[in-house]
Parts: structure tokens; C-alpha cells; sequence
């Protein structure tokens, strides 16, 4: 087995152009947002997991050398691409320094590995994606809630493991993705009971429970509770879990496809994913197949949609927040006045609208969270940045409907979460270039 993980590379700009409608059949990669709780749970598990499916992003490829800095092995398969093992090196550690930890958005993610591995997690406060304030302090809560001692400072925060034992019980006060995937996580890592209340059931939520369940915990979730039991009796051996096809990628390129009026099919998705998505476009006007592994767009109606409302929610059957931008793109196809709302990542707006704007979109900001805008709208190609990960994609999308050529310029924010999307687009057909550096 190789021990050197893949190293993400890359342009650091690329040149879109408008061209035929996209066409075709594309895969998509293992999902960033399944991947970084699924490495979270396995080396909380406190046994091998083989864990197939894993994306090249850059943020699971940095999760994976900060899990080696915080005590695990992690082998790469050379015989099974995209596969990585997580186990214990056994024995105690010293608590490291892991300055790397605040390039990553979803960093919080390493405090139950690292209680499992030392006792103590010591973590710079999350960055990555600036689209409002990673907010911690229902994490705490849930730290609190197993005993252990949090104290932070302006440069980051301290969690030292309780000496707690039996069952815990949590509710949270709104249905946090971070901090259910927080809790499940710590329980794993103090085997201990959890009855989790109001929790989040996000596809990335309920992928950890049932990969759980796969290592002999009792995991049980509906839209009250979730309830977590540890394995009765030893559990050895390593288990096998797969990170599922990446939703937000898909929908991505569902919304490319369908802002040039083409046709296409994406495969290796779990189609209920993104059940949400399909219902909005087709609603406005695009019409979408969903099968269990993909999802296939179909040239829009003669006769236009209705007006799409792109509303962020946390809610079980809620819109992933990250859906937004790419609709928003696509909107700016589409006949109707259209609304958007995100009040799950504040900041996001305010990296998004003036991209588009750059491109001659007229988006009206109502709030620092909601907008409109009237489609379909004329835009023109410009120089614009990927200030995110999905302002990124939604510019890619936006440049192949923009006369003249567009550059998206940096690129490594949109790497963090996607390997190569401009690849993707360029197998349905999209004219999408590399520049040099």
C-alpha cells in the first residue's frame, strides 16, 4: 500500500465561452461534504476502516495528512484509486499543532479524532470558504453535554475530554448539520449512548449513522430524534463504507445542462438526494428523470415555468443551501421573476451577486440573505473570481451563457471542493479552457 496521499493541482484560471447546448453523460465524484464526517467517524471508530470513493478535492486530501498529523495511519490502496484506509497507530500522542486545520471550513470535524487519540483537541477557528462566520458555540454545547471542558481565545479554541460515562441526551435548538455530525461523532469516540433531539437528517448526516451501523452501532433517526447505541460486546476487524456520489456536483451540472438547453445524464448519485433539486427544475420549466443512481435533464418546455424559489433550508425535506448558486445561475436563463434566500451562510450573497454582476447581471438584494432577479437576462463575458466554492460553480455556469469569454480566476477555492468541474463540463461539450499561469 502507497502511504503518500494524492496531491490536488491545477490552473489557476480558466477561459469559458458560450457554444452548443451541453450533451452527454458525466460521472461525478465522491461528495467533499460526505467525505469529511465519514474520515471523522472512521478514525473515531477506533478501528480500520476501508473507505472507497474518496474525492481528490484539496479539503479531503488536507483532512486526510491532518488526521496522520493528529495519530493515524492512512494507506492508499495503489491497486483501488480513490481508496483510502484510516486505522490507529496505537498509543498516545502528543496533542499537535494543526496551524493547517484553518484552511478548511468543516475543520471542527477533527476534535472527536482527536479526543480519541490524545484526549484534547487544540484547533485555529475554521476558515476556508468566507461566507459568513463558522459558528461554534452549539458545538460547545454538545462538548459540554459529554462532560468535556472547552476554553478558546482570538486564535482558536481547546476541547479536553471529560471523564464522563452512560447514556447522553442533546437537544439542539435548530437542526445544525455541523454540530448533529459533531455529537454522533463524539459519541462514537467516548462509546457512549446518544439520544440527539430535533437533530439534522441532511444525506450526510444519516450516511454517517448507516456507515455506523455497518461497524455494529445501534442508530435509529426520524425527524424527533436520532438515537446512537454502542456495539455490544469487542468489535474488531475493518470495516468497508463508500462515500456517495456528490450531490451538489450533480446538481451543478443538472443546472449547467439546463441553462445551455441541452440535454444530459449525470451518474453516480444517490437520485433521493436530490429529489429537492429535480421538483425546482422542473417546475421551472426543465424537465428531469430521476433514477436511483442519476439524474437525467431533458430539454427545457416550450411553454416556460413558473418562477423559481430557491429557499435554503435546514429542514428534512429542505433545499441544500448549496443548490443555490447554481439555480441562480441557471435563473438567469429562465423567463419569470425569481427569489432566493440563504440564511444558513450569511456571507454567501455577498461573494456571489457582485461575480455575477461583473457579468452584467441585475440581481436585486432585498436582504443581506435575499435577492431577485427578473430572467432571462443578457450577460457578457468578464474577468470574475471564485471567491468560493460554489460562487465558483455558478460562474462556470453563468460564463456559457455570456457573450464573448469569460475568466474565472481562483480556482484553488473551487478545487477545495471539486477535483476538476471544468473537466466535467468540458465532457458534456462545454468550451472551457486552461490558461497559464
Amino acid at each position: 500500500m502507497e502511504l503518500a496521499p494524492t496531491r490536488v493541482t491545477g490552473v489557476e484560471a480558466v477561459s469559458a465561452r458560450p457554444g452548443r447546448p451541453l450533451t452527454g453523460t458525466v460521472r461525478v465524484d465522491g461528495s467533499k461534504n460526505a467525505a469529511l464526517p465519514l474520515l471523522a467517524a472512521a478514525a473515531a471508530l477506533g478501528r480500520g476502516v476501508h473507505l472507497s470513493g474518496v474525492p481528490a478535492s484539496a479539503d479531503v486530501q488536507r483532512m486526510l495528512g491532518l488526521l496522520e498529523q493528529c495519530g493515524y495511519r492512512i494507506a492508499h490502496p495503489v491497486a483501488e484509486p480513490g481508496a483510502v484506509i484510516v486505522m490507529s497507530k496505537g498509543g498516545a500522542i502528543e496533542v499537535p499543532e494543526l496551524a493547517d486545520a484553518a484552511r478548511i471550513r468543516a475543520s471542527y470535524y477533527l476534535v472527536a479524532p482527536l479526543l480519541a487519540a490524545c484526549g484534547q483537541a487544540v484547533l485555529p477557528w475554521p476558515g476556508g470558504c468566507q461566507i459568513g462566520k463558522r459558528g461554534m458555540e452549539l458545538h460547545f454545547k454538545v462538548y459540554e453535554a459529554f462532560g468535556d471542558t472547552v476554553l478558546f481565545d482570538d486564535a482558536g479554541y481547546r476541547v479536553r475530554a471529560g471523564s464522563g460515562h452512560g447514556p447522553v441526551r442533546f437537544a439542539l435548538p435548530f437542526r445544525s448539520r455541523g454540530a448533529s455530525i459533531a455529537a454522533i461523532c463524539r459519541a462514537v469516540a467516548a462509546v457512549r449512548s446518544l439520544q440527539l433531539d430535533n437533530p439534522n437528517l441532511s444525506p450526510e448526516t444519516t450516511g454517517v449513522l448507516a456507515a455506523l451501523g455497518t461497524a455494529g452501532w445501534q442508530a435509529h433517526a426520524d425527524e424527533e430524534k436520532i438515537t446512537l447505541d454502542p456495539p455490544l460486546g469487542v468489535a474488531s476487524g475493518t470495516v468497508a463504507w463508500t462515500v456517495p456520489g456528490d450531490k451538489i456536483e450533480a446538481g451543478t451540472l443538472a443546472c449547467a445542462i439546463a441553462a445551455t438547453g441541452g440535454e444530459g445524464r449525470i451518474d453516480g448519485i444517490n437520485g433521493p438526494d436530490l429529489k429537492v433539486l429535480a421538483g425546482l427544475l422542473d417546475w421551472g420549466g426543465v424537465p428531469v428523470t430521476l433514477d436511483p443512481d442519476a439524474i437525467t435533464v431533458h430539454q427545457a418546455r416550450a411553454v416556460g415555468g413558473q418562477p423559481l424559489r430557491a429557499i435554503a433550508s435546514l429542514a428534512p425535506d429542505g433545499l441544500d443551501a448549496d443548490f443555490e448558486p447554481p439555480l441562480m445561475a441557471l435563473a438567469l436563463t429562465l423567463p419569470g421573476i425569481h427569489m432566493f434566500s440563504d440564511d444558513i451562510n450569511p456571507g454567501r450573497h455577498g461573494n456571489l451577486i457582485p461575480q455575477l454582476a461583473s457579468l452584467g447581471a441585475v440581481i436585486e438584494e432585498l436582504s443581506p440573505t435575499q435577492c431577485r432577479l427578473t430572467g432571462p437576462q443578457r450577460l457578457s463575458g468578464a474577468a470574475v473570481k471564485a471567491t468560493d466554492i460554489r460562487t465558483g460553480s455558478a460562474l462556470l455556469i453563468a460564463a456559457l451563457n455570456a457573450r464573448g469569454a469569460t475568466t474565472v480566476s481562483c480556482l484553488d477555492q473551487l478545487r477545495r471542493g471539486h477535483a476538476d468541474l471544468p473537466a466535467k463540463l468540458r465532457t458534456l461539450g462545454a468550451h472551457i479552457t486552461e490558461l497559464p499561469r
